[in-house]
C-alpha cells in the first residue's frame, strides 16, 4: 500500500490571550490521530520562503509581517497578535500546502494537517490567515511548469474570499465554494460556481448540493490537480459554523469528494481548514474523518 504524505505543522505554536477562540491545541491532536491512521506517514512541514509568498503577497504586506509593523486595526482583522512565533508558523502552514501539493502530484493524494488559510488577500490577513496557502502553492507549481489548470474545491463553512480574490480573472483557476449564507465573511468576492446555504442546514440539502455542483466544477475546470478545503465547520456543534451537519454528513462530504475526484483522475491536495467546535475533541474527530476517508482512497 502506497503511503499519503501529510505534512504538519503543530510544533511550531505562538502565545495567545487567555480565552482565544482560535484552537491551536487541535493541531497536535491532529497530529498525533494521524500518526496512528494507517496508510499515513506524517512529516514536518518546511516553511514557504520570502520569495514563495511574494508570488502571491504583496511585497509591503510580507515586509510588516517579518518586521511586525502591523497596525492595531490589521491585527484585529486577523483576529491573531503578531508575534515572531506567529510569522514561522505562518510560513510553515503555508509550506505544508505547498509540499503536499507536489506530493499530491505525485503520489494522486496528499494533506496539510492544518492550511486552508482562505481569507488572507494579497495586500492584507483576515480571518485568523496570514497568508493564502493555497494560492501560494498554485503559484509556485506554475512558476516551475508542473500544472497549469486548477481547481479549488472549499467546503469549509465560511467564503474563501482571499482566495477568490487573487484568482479573480485567472482563466486557468476554477473555483468552487459551499459556504454558509450568513457568516463571516460579511463583504463577499464572488467566485466561479457557489452555493449559499441558510442556517440549520443539514446533511440532506448540503449533500444534494454538493452531488450537483462538484461534478459541474470539474466539467468546467478540467484541472490537473484540485485543493480541497475540507474545513469541519459545518458541524452541527461548531461554534462559528451555523449549520447542522453531522459527523456521518461530513464524512459521505469527503468521501463524495474523493471519489469525484479519483473517478475524474484528478489528484488532490487536501487542506483540513478551519473548524472550532464547543468540544475541541468534536474537531479533531472530524479532521481525523478526513484524514482516513482522503487516505483510503490510496489503499
Amino acid at each position: 500500500m502506497q503511503r499519503v504524505r501529510a505534512f504538519a505543522h503543530d510544533v511550531f505554536t505562538y502565545p495567545l490571550p487567555e480565552g482565544h477562540r482560535f484552537p491551536l491545541p487541535k493541531y497536535r491532536l491532529v497530529r498525533q490521530g494521524a500518526e496512528t491512521i494507517e496508510g499515513v506517514e506524517v512529516r514536518d512541514a518546511d516553511a514557504a520562503t520570502w520569495e514563495q509568498l511574494a508570488r502571491t503577497h504583496s511585497a509591503d504586506w510580507v515586509e510588516r509581517v517579518r518586521d511586525g509593523h502591523l497596525d492595531r486595526r490589521e491585527e484585529l482583522a486577523l483576529g491573531l497578535p503578531w508575534s515572531e512565533q506567529l510569522v514561522e508558523r505562518s510560513r510553515r502552514a503555508t509550506g505544508a500546502t505547498l509540499q503536499a501539493a507536489r506530493a499530491a502530484l505525485e503520489d494522486g493524494i496528499a494533506m496539510n494537517l492544518g492550511g486552508g488559510t482562505h481569507h488572507a488577500f494579497a495586500h492584507v490577513g483576515r480571518g485568523f490567515c496570514v497568508f493564502n496557502d493555497v494560492v501560494t502553492a498554485i503559484r509556485d507549481l506554475r512558476a516551475d511548469g508542473r500544472v497549469r489548470r486548477v481547481l479549488v474545491v472549499d467546503v469549509d463553512v465560511h467564503q474563501g474570499d482571499g482566495t477568490h480574490a487573487l484568482l479573480a480573472g485567472d482563466a486557468d483557476a476554477f473555483t468552487l465554494s459551499l459556504n454558509g449564507f450568513r457568516n463571516y465573511p460579511f463583504r463577499r468576492v464572488p467566485g466561479d460556481l457557489e452555493v449559499d446555504f441558510p442556517d440549520g442546514t443539514a446533511d440532506g440539502p448540503y449533500l444534494a448540493e454538493l452531488e450537483r455542483v462538484l461534478p459541474e466544477a470539474l466539467r468546467r475546470a478540467r484541472p490537473e490537480l484540485a485543493f480541497v478545503l475540507a474545513g469541519a465547520d459545518p458541524y452541527e456543534g461548531d461554534r462559528l459554523g451555523r449549520l447542522a451537519l453531522t459527523k456521518r454528513g461530513l464524512l459521505e462530504r469527503d468521501g463524495f469528494v474523493r471519489d469525484a475526484l479519483s473517478t475524474a483522475g484528478v489528484p488532490a491536495c487536501v487542506t483540513l481548514a478551519g473548524g472550532y467546535a464547543e468540544d475541541i475533541r468534536d474537531t479533531v474527530e472530524i479532521n481525523l474523518g478526513t484524514v482516513t476517508t482522503f487516505s483510503a482512497s490510496r489503499s
